[in-house]
């Protein structure tokens, strides 16, 4: 009988631990293509924990095991204001995380993104007559984390205040509202974390000529999290799938805009001055924000872990490095262009139950790549292309400024995977490892 107590009691707690454990993240997103070359204010959106979507314009609580949802303000897509997709889609246009991609290129994310939009979005964006992928801007719905990295601003909510949330938005008119101005998606998020705690963001008079910006609504909530310490609230960075998409930029508000921009403010130095002065004020008055300060990193299934830092970088740089000097048939710099090339000729498999696998010619036979962490190592591909496969990410992951958006764990993961690949190697493999855990324990920066 006590054992069959005990066992009801962690059953109860098992069920009420993710019910009360809710949150509302303002999602801070980098801007890329055009946005990314001219004013360079990115996207903004909200994720709650425990909101779910019935449908793309329902909302609903989630059921144990679900991770949330993705809320935002959309140009041009279908009649509606907002829509709702599940943060695994959003982010990765994919149900499961171990079938997202280890390394991503156009071709790929489109084949994936209308692979999800054809199971779920039909009612937003249907077929053409023909049968084909419709044009427009649906694709920013699902695969957001291929064209961008993202920054989570997460403050904690009460399962009451999540219940209003969903009858609210359940119960309004969803009719097209976008205006640049005074509508855009930064409006909407202000709005939505408004309804759980009223004025923690508003708009910028200083730094943003009172236009709500993506920058400034996650800047509010940041400084509302300090003058509410009561208040569960943490940071964490969403890193861009490695690859060969262009890597997005850094994110500006309205005066930075103009401030870190070259191409702006030379011109305005030359030509007005004082009005280049004004616009260094106000960014020095309210412009500022720093979006990864403090941040730790996201991964697929839900962990924040600690950046990777400088020396764990050169550590595993410096043993990549000495790997692809000892390895036969691949110099350092051919690793990312073969994979590429391989890739580029390939084509996406329409069977997903097994994970995403590309199917292409290799020498004389037409061979399957499982490309995910899923089932990299279940297909019967050669080792050269699972070898390239996995060097050309760790080598986009260890570059640069890009290190500073990803975990020590991930990079771990990623060198097991290749320990696998190729187990004639896995010793002199495990000697960066032991060495990335020695510079972690010391603190080394």
């Amino acid at each position: 009988m006590r054992l069959a107590k005990l066992i009801v009691l962690l059953l109860a707690l098992l069920w009420l631990v993710p019910q009360a454990n809710a949150d509302v993240t303002v999602l801070l997103e980098e801007p890329y293509s055009y946005d990314g070359a001219l004013a360079g204010t990115g996207h903004s959106a909200i994720y709650l924990t425990r909101v779910c979507a019935a449908s793309p314009t329902l909302l609903r609580r989630c059921e144990p095991g679900e991770s949330g949802v993705v809320l935002s303000r959309y140009h041009r897509l279908s009649e509606y204001d907002w829509i709702a997709i599940p943060l695994l889609p959003y982010l990765y246009a994919v149900d499961r995380p171990e079938d997202i991609p280890l390394f991503a290129d156009a071709k790929i994310v489109a084949s994936l993104r209308d692979h999800y939009r054809r199971k779920y979005l039909q009612s937003i964006a249907p077929d053409e007559p023909s049968g084909t992928t419709p044009g427009g801007n649906w694709y920013e719905l699902v695969g957001s984390a291929y064209d961008r990295t993202s920054y989570g601003y997460q403050i904690e909510t009460s399962s009451d205040q999540d219940e209003a949330f969903i009858a609210a938005y359940n119960s309004r008119a969803n009719r097209v509202a976008y205006k640049f101005l005074t509508s855009n998606c930064a409006d909407f998020v202000r709005e939505a974390v408004n309804f759980y705690y009223p004025k923690a963001v508003g708009r910028s008079w200083i730094a943003d000529f009172g236009v709500a910006t993506p920058k400034h609504a996650a800047k509010s909530l940041v400084k509302y999290s300090k003058r509410h310490p009561e208040l569960q609230f943490s940071s964490f960075i969403i890193p861009q799938v490695p690859g060969t998409m262009k890597r997005s930029t850094p994110i500006h508000g309205g005066v930075d805009s103009v401030f870190k921009a070259k191409k702006y403010e030379l011109p305005l130095l030359v030509l007005q001055p004082f009005v280049a002065g004004g616009f260094a004020v106000a960014y020095v008055a309210g412009g500022r924000f720093n979006p990864a300060k403090g941040a730790t990193v996201y991964d697929a299934s839900g962990n924040l872990e600690p950046a990777l830092t400088a020396q764990e970088r050169r550590t595993y740089q410096k043993g990549l490095d000495e790997l692809l000097r000892a390895e036969p048939g691949i110099a350092p710099e051919n690793a990312r262009a073969s994979w590429k090339q391989f890739a580029s000729a390939a084509q996406l498999s329409d069977d997903t139950s097994a994970g995403p696998v590309l199917l292409a010619d290799f020498g004389d036979e037409t061979v399957q790549v499982g490309i995910a962490r899923g089932n990299v190592l279940n297909t019967p591909a050669p080792v050269e292309l699972l070898r390239d496969l996995l060097v050309a990410r760790l080598q986009e992951e260890l570059r640069g400024k890009s290190s500073a958006k990803i975990s020590d764990a991930q990079v771990r993961a990623d060198w097991k995977l290749l320990q696998a690949v190729l187990p004639s190697r896995s010793q002199d493999l495990q000697v960066p490892i032991e060495a990335a855990g020695r510079v972690r324990s010391s603190g080394t920066p």
